[in-house]
């Protein structure tokens, strides 16, 4: 099969695409390791603002699917909650 124009404009698409995504994703790795090294509460909820605000807007974007962050969300609240 020959790579025709349209082909690898889908390639260079998807490349970038995939570069942003993964940003994405790392930003979130990020700010929920954040919230769970912290032992104070009250710093452990502010973290946690910053990191759900995140998760919805990565969720609404279409990187994530809406049950993964709503699954992301539920594991800090607990964590939060447990502390």
């Amino acid at each position: 099969m020959s790579a025709k124009g349209s082909e690898l404009k889908r390639v260079r698409q998807s490349t970038k695409a995939n570069l942003v995504n993964k940003a994405y994703k790392s930003k979130i790795s990020t700010a929920i390791k954040k919230v769970l090294n912290e032992k104070k509460k009250d710093l452990a909820e502010k973290k946690l603002n910053d990191a759900v605000k995140l998760i919805d807007k990565v969720a609404s974007k279409g990187i994530i699917h809406k049950n993964k962050a709503a699954n992301k969300k539920s594991n800090l609240y607990k964590h939060i909650n447990s502390l």
